[in-house]
């Protein structure tokens, strides 16, 4: 079993220092280096909209101002990293949804505002945009998360139950992200693990492809970043290992995490590689394969 040395450690942090964004460097300041919260709060409200949701590039492959919903995943991510569940951006964020959200309870991969801004070639809708379970799956998932009781959760949960009963969906990559999220932290467990138990084929069938529309590479890691999570289920403990050891393996010279998809303007391959290394390394703690 490998594990990444402090000395790998510290030519990750030498990368960050090079390359990162702010906000990732204050995370792996964070989570790395007993760094402080506030820097990461701080950063993060840089991106966020007077209408509570979030732009400006925090989804480096949205680089327009306005808002998107999935920006707003990003955002429930830093402030909960940073034991800020509490803070009022977190109801912000409800509100925001709420504002964007159809009457069928879902929310759309992506609004029509997208148009006029730089983006990456996948960021595609039509005028009326349906609601999609990415990202409601995970949007919903990461607000019963933080432990919010927002109106926009009940029927954004719905339109997430009904989506699980769909046995006929096909499901890609992000969709079975967003469904793990939801059933991760939905409070209804009972009915999670019932759900997840109905589907854990098919979701294991759709992981095992490996690749998304776009050609961007999956692993397992990507759907188990951490072992108490529904996704972990879906991979031997063999399969995970061997993963673990993969990653550590897949450190750069220069002391990052490269990416596996589309760079479509410069600057995002940089962007994407700081979070990507900090979540590669958070991983790696979370399954104890970072010497301290």
């Amino acid at each position: 079993m490998r594990v990444l040395q402090e000395a790998d450690l510290a030519r990750a942090q030498d990368f960050m220092r090079r390359n990162g964004r702010l906000i990732d460097r204050h995370r792996f300041a964070l989570h790395f280096r007993g760094g402080p919260a506030a820097p990461v709060l701080a950063a993060l409200r840089a991106y966020e909209n007077a209408d509570g949701g979030y732009g400006h590039a925090l989804e480096p492959d949205l680089r327009g101002e306005g808002s998107q919903p999935v920006p707003a995943q990003h955002a429930l991510d830093f402030l909960d990293q940073a034991g800020a569940n509490d803070d009022p951006a977190v109801a912000r964020i409800g509100d925001y949804l709420a504002s964007i959200t159809g009457d069928d309870g879902g929310v759309p991969f992506v609004l029509p505002s997208v148009r006029g801004a730089p983006r990456g070639p996948w960021w595609q809708t039509p005028d009326d945009p349906p609601g999609s379970i990415n990202p409601t799956g995970t949007l919903a998932g990461k607000l019963y998360r933080a432990g919010a009781a927002h109106p926009w959760l009940g029927p954004a949960a719905a339109f997430c139950w009904r989506f699980l009963e769909d046995a006929d969906a096909e499901l890609g990559p992000y969709d079975v992200l967003s469904i793990l999220t939801f059933l991760d932290h939905v409070p209804d467990r009972d009915r999670a693990e019932a759900a997840f138990a109905r589907h854990r084929d098919a979701l294991a069938a759709s992981v095992a492809s490996g690749a998304s529309d776009e050609g961007e590479k999956h692993n397992p890691l990507d759907f188990a970043p951490a072992p108490d999570g529904l996704g972990r289920r879906l991979f031997t403990d063999d399969v995970v290992d061997a993963h673990l050891d993969a990653l550590i393996e897949a450190q750069g010279e220069d002391g990052g995490w490269d990416i596996g998809f589309l760079v479509w303007t410069p600057v995002t391959r940089f962007e994407w590689r700081g979070y990507t290394t900090v979540e590669r390394l958070r991983t790696l703690q979370a399954y104890g394969r970072l010497k301290r």
